[in-house]
């Protein structure tokens, strides 16, 4: 039997939905975001029942663009097949593995997450030794294989270090 979400394939079977979108995909899609967390990263604490609607409005595009930074995904509050399978997922999907010389904005991103918790590296695109020391931190202090190495469960850790200040 085949289920409507197969997280391992690289289409699942949901709509697209954006600012205007309504209906009972919105109202999953907005708890899903309530569930992971996305409407305190944007600094709306309250009871679920305030954010499932089904009406996507501009809270909604704001917790799915604040759910899309936190998994490394663009943030274009748009909610297409990969943020569908992140959001089931709870976590990034399709990333590279990354590892000492590899370069890039992914790595930058990378850099920038950790700073707040395990790197005082510079923040360029490089995954250098500093970078690695820091990969290797968070492995050890979230108790993954210490390789270095950011690959999916490292992807994981990285995407539960919150950190953001309410405006």
């Amino acid at each position: 039997m085949t289920s409507a979400i197969d997280l391992q394939s690289t289409q699942i079977n949901k709509p697209v939905l954006r600012r205007g979108s309504r209906g009972e995909a919105v109202r999953e899609l907005q708890t899903l975001l309530y569930n992971y967390g996305a409407y305190e990263i944007i600094c709306e604490n309250g009871p679920s029942s305030a954010y499932v609607d089904g009406i996507f409005g501009p809270t909604t595009e704001r917790a799915v663009k604040a759910f899309q930074y936190q998994v490394f995904l663009l943030e274009d509050g748009i909610v297409g097949n990969q943020t569908w399978r992140a959001l089931y997922k709870g976590a990034p999907v399709d990333m590279p593995i990354l590892q000492l010389g590899s370069k890039g904005e992914l790595v930058k991103k990378v850099q920038g997450r950790l700073y707040h918790a395990t790197y005082s590296g510079p923040v360029d695109g490089n995954f250098g030794s500093s970078t690695k020391v820091a990969v290797e931190a968070l492995q050890r202090t979230t108790g993954l294989p210490v390789d270095g190495k950011v690959g999916d469960r490292t992807w994981f850790e990285l995407s539960k270090i919150r950190y953001f200040e309410c405006v």
